[in-house]
C-alpha cells in the first residue's frame, strides 16, 4: 500500500502552549489562596492528609534541587480525550526536571497497580501517542481500590519501584481512590506522594478551581458534529423526529453543551426535572405535548436531546432504582433470595411483592426488555445499569403510544415517525481537541511540579481557561474539600460529590432564555467536524460551558 499522510501523523507534531505559570517548573512555587471548607468527618478520614488550602502556583527566584524523580501513573475509567497529552505533560516535564527522571505506566487501570503490572515508559512510545485519543498506550479499566487488602498491595507496588509520587487520572471514583491512597500512604510513612487528574467527558468533575474536567470539550465537539448532521437530515425530509440520547448518567452537562451548540427543539435536563419532580408520565405529556404544537404549525418533525440518565432523576423511578439498589446489595439480607429466582417472572414477581406500591406501579410501565435490565444487570458499583436503558427510545415509544390515547380520545390523529440515535463512545476516544491538547499538557506539567515539591493529596486544577493560555493560572486542590458521603451498594461510602447542572447559573439561565424560540421553530445549527487548523478563533477556544459562565450573559 502506497504511504499516505494522515491527520494522526499531524497530531503527534501538534505542540500545546503552556501557560506562564508552567513553562519553569524549577522555579515554581505554591502558595496559600484561600482556605476550604472541609467536612469533619471527612477530615477524620484523611486526619493525616490535614490539607485545608487551595494552592495556587506562582513563579518565584528560588530554584529547588533537582534530583531524578521516579513517577508512575494510571489511566483509569472511561477513556476520555487527552488522556495521553497529560502523560506526555508529565513525561516532558519530568524530563526537564531532571533527565534522568523515569515514568512508569501502570496497565489496565487500577488492576495495574494490584498486580505490578508496569513497564518504563519511553521517549519513542510517547512521542507515538502524543495528542492522538484513546487510552491504548495503557489500557483503563474501573476496578476500584476500596479495601484494606487492595490498599496493601498498592503501597507494596508503589514501595517496589520506590516512587516519588503517583498520577491518577481519572473521574470521581477514581479520585476518590486517590485520596485515600494519599492518606494511606502519608499514615505509614510511604514517601509516595498521590495526585489526581480530572478526567470525564461528563463534565461533573468541578470546583471553584476545576472548571471542567478534561475531555468534555472534544466530546461534545464531536457528539454536536452529529446532531447538526441529524438537524440537517430532518429539514431535508420534514416527516420524522429524532431523538438522540447523549451520554452523562447524573448530570446533563453534555446536553446542555450540545443544546448550545445545535438548537434542538427540545433538550431534558435530568436536574431540572428533579428539581421539578416530574415522573416519566410528566415527560410524556410535555414531549406529546410539544409533537402536536409543531404539528399544528405545520412541522410534523423535530429533534429532541435526552440525557442517558434522565429516567434515574424521575421522582418515581428515581424511588425505584434506589429501593431496587438497595435490594440486590450484597449486604441486604434478601440478596440471596433474589438470586436464586430461575426465570425473569420469578424474580420479577419477588422484586414486586418486596418493594413499595409506588414503585411497583413504576416497574410495571416498562417494557420487557428495560424490567429485565432493572432487575438483573448491575454495574460494578452495584448500581442499575442506567447507560444500558435506551432512554430516548423509551421516551419515543410512550409518546406515541401517549398521542394514540388523546387520538382515541379527540378523534385527531398526529402524525408521529420517530428514530433515534446514540452519541456515546465515538466520543470518548477521538482526537483531542487544541483546547483539550493544551489543557491536558498544563496539567500533566501541574502534577509533576507538585510531586517534585513532594505534596501529596491534591487534585490538579487550572482556572482561567477562556483567557489566553498564557494567562491560565494552575492550583492544587485538596481531595479533603471534594469529598462528601453517599450510599454506594447499600453502604454509605466517601466519595468525591459529582458537579450538577446549576439551575440558578448563568448557563442554564441562557439556555432558559432562548429553548422557547427554537422548539416551534427550524434554528438547528450544523457546527461541522472538529477543526484542528485556522484561526484561533475556531480551532483553540474552550466548550461554552466555560466561556459563557465566564462572561457576563445579556
Amino acid at each position: 500500500m502506497a504511504s499516505h499522510e494522515s491527520l494522526e501523523s499531524y497530531r503527534v507534531e501538534f505542540q500545546p502552549k503552556v501557560p506562564h505559570a508552567l513553562r519553569d517548573i524549577s522555579t515554581l512555587s505554591f502558595v496559600n489562596e484561600h482556605r476550604v471548607t472541609v467536612d469533619e468527618e471527612i477530615r477524620s478520614l484523611l486526619s493525616h492528609l490535614d490539607n485545608d488550602w487551595v494552592l495556587k502556583c506562582i513563579p518565584s527566584t528560588v530554584v529547588f534541587p533537582r534530583a531524578p524523580l521516579r513517577v508512575g501513573v494510571v489511566l483509569s475509567g472511561g477513556p476520555a480525550p487527552g488522556g495521553h497529552t497529560v502523560i506526555a505533560g508529565l513525561f516532558d516535564a519530568l524530563h526537564e526536571w531532571s533527565p534522568e527522571s523515569i515514568l512508569i505506566g501502570f496497565e489496565d487501570g487500577p488492576r495495574g497497580l494490584l498486580k505490578n503490572a508496569a513497564r518504563q515508559l519511553t521517549q519513542e512510545e510517547i512521542d507515538r501517542v502524543r495528542n492522538t485519543g484513546g487510552f491504548s498506550l495503557l489500557g483503563t479499566g474501573r476496578l476500584k481500590i476500596e479495601s484494606a487488602e487492595e490498599i496493601a498491595q498498592v503501597a507494596a507496588t508503589v514501595q517496589s519501584h520506590n516512587l516519588d509520587g503517583l498520577v491518577l487520572i481519572g473521574g470521581d471514583d477514581s479520585n476518590t481512590d486517590a485520596a485515600i491512597l494519599a492518606e494511606s500512604f502519608r499514615s505509614q510513612g510511604i514517601h509516595t506522594c498521590v495526585i489526581g487528574i480530572p478526567k470525564t467527558i461528563d463534565g461533573d468533575l468541578q470546583s471553584p478551581e476545576i472548571p471542567i474536567s478534561f475531555g468534555f470539550d472534544t466530546a461534545c465537539k464531536v457528539y454536536a458534529v452529529t446532531i447538526g448532521n441529524i438537524g440537517k437530515d430532518i429539514l431535508s425530509s420534514k416527516n420524522t423526529y429524532f431523538f438522540v440520547r447523549l451520554m452523562g448518567r447524573v448530570a446533563s452537562h453534555i446536553t446542555l453543551e450540545c443544546a448550545l451548540r445545535t438548537q434542538p427543539n427540545m433538550a431534558v435536563i435530568s436536574e431540572e426535572v428533579a428539581a421539578r419532580e416530574m415522573t416519566l408520565p410528566d415527560l410524556v405529556h410535555d414531549t406529546a405535548d410539544l409533537v402536536e404544537e409543531r404539528y399544528a404549525a405545520g412541522r410534523p418533525y423535530g429533534l429532541v436531546l435526552v440525557p442517558e440518565g434522565v429516567i434515574e432523576q424521575m421522582a418515581n423511578v428515581k424511588q425505584l432504582i434506589a429501593e431496587l439498589n438497595d435490594l440486590f446489595a450484597p449486604s441486604h439480607h434478601m440478596s440471596s433470595a433474589i438470586k436464586q429466582c430461575q426465570t425473569l417472572t420469578e424474580r420479577l414477581e419477588y422484586v414486586s411483592d418486596t418493594i413499595s406500591e409506588v414503585s411497583r406501579l413504576c416497574l410495571s410501565m416498562f417494557p420487557q426488555a428495560i424490567k429485565e435490565q432493572l432487575v438483573y444487570e448491575r454495574d460494578p458499583h452495584g448500581n442499575v445499569q442506567v447507560s444500558k436503558i435506551e432512554t430516548a427510545r423509551l421516551l419515543a415509544l410512550l409518546v406515541q403510544a401517549e398521542l394514540r390515547t388523546r387520538a382515541a380520545h379527540t378523534g385527531t390523529q398526529t402524525p408521529f415517525s420517530f428514530q433515534t440515535a446514540f452519541c456515546g463512545y465515538e466520543g470518548r476516544s477521538s482526537f483531542p481537541s487544541n483546547f483539550d491538547c493544551t489543557y491536558c499538557y498544563s496539567l500533566g506539567r501541574l502534577a509533576t511540579s507538585l510531586i517534585a515539591r513532594k505534596m501529596t493529596g491534591f487534585m490538579a486544577g487550572i482556572t482561567g481557561l477562556h483567557l489566553p493560555v498564557s494567562e491560565w493560572e494552575p492550583h492544587a486542590v485538596p481531595f479533603a474539600s471534594l469529598l462528601h458521603f453517599e450510599r454506594r451498594g447499600g453502604a454509605r461510602k466517601p466519595v468525591i460529590r459529582k458537579t450538577l447542572v446549576d439551575l440558578s447559573g448563568s448557563l442554564f439561565r441562557y439556555f432558559v432564555d432562548h429553548r422557547q424560540a427554537w422548539r416551534l421553530c427550524d434554528n438547528y445549527l450544523q457546527p461541522g467536524p472538529l477543526q484542528f487548523f485556522g484561526p484561533p478563533s475556531l480551532v483553540d477556544t474552550p466548550c461554552l460551558s466555560v466561556t459563557l459562565r465566564s462572561s457576563t450573559l445579556p
